[in-house]
């Protein structure tokens, strides 16, 4: 961060999801700090070789998956209402690239996390995040024990997915918002 000493909260300790793009127009976050904020707060981001690795991974096998139906976005913000703008390693977001030269999008048909040190929070925070702002698909790659954890049916309201299942490498996952699109969850996974 540029100067964090000067980004302040609102009231209440936590920023607005207008607040904290203002402060990259405002010099105090760089374009290219590794930030996101959830439930209001700034969260720093950092990412071991094998993070890295799978997240490319995952970008190039959805790609593959999605072709042309749908734009695949990499470590981009994503408006999650008001109070979070996470950056998803992987989202597959309706429409063009295109689509979103003048707004960060505000849906998604499906959005992964690679998950080493952060799983908890995965599991937890933005879970209920992108359960509540209705994204219907959402995947965790689970790098401590080489699966992808899969969650569906979000509940908006309860901020909670009431489907929840592993995949482990051997197995295929569908897309479920793009009907035969499908990945193996041995292209997601960096080898051992």
């Amino acid at each position: 961060m540029a100067h964090a000493a000067r980004a302040e909260p609102n009231a209440a300790g936590t920023f607005t999801k207008e607040r904290y793009f203002r402060l990259v127009t405002e010099g105090v976050l760089e374009p290219d700090d590794r930030v996101e904020l959830l439930e209001g707060v700034v969260v720093a981001m950092a990412q071991s070789p094998g993070h890295a690795v799978a997240g490319d991974l995952v970008a190039e096998a959805l790609r593959r998956a999605v072709g042309t139906r749908a734009a695949v976005r990499v470590q981009r913000p994503f408006v999650a209402g008001r109070r979070s703008v996470p950056e998803p390693d992987v989202a597959i977001v309706p429409g063009r690239v295109h689509d979103y030269a003048k707004s960060h999008p505000t849906t998604a048909l499906l959005i992964v996390e690679v998950a080493e040190w952060s799983l908890a929070q995965d599991r937890i925070t933005k879970a209920a995040i992108y359960a509540g702002a209705g994204i219907p698909e959402y995947w965790i790659v689970n790098l401590r024990d080489d699966q992808v954890e899969v969650f569906r049916m979000p509940e908006r309201r309860a901020r909670l997915y009431r489907d929840r299942r592993i995949a482990r490498p051997g197995e295929r996952l569908g897309i479920a918002a793009l009907e035969g699109a499908s990945v193996a969850v041995d292209e997601l996974l960096p080898e051992p």
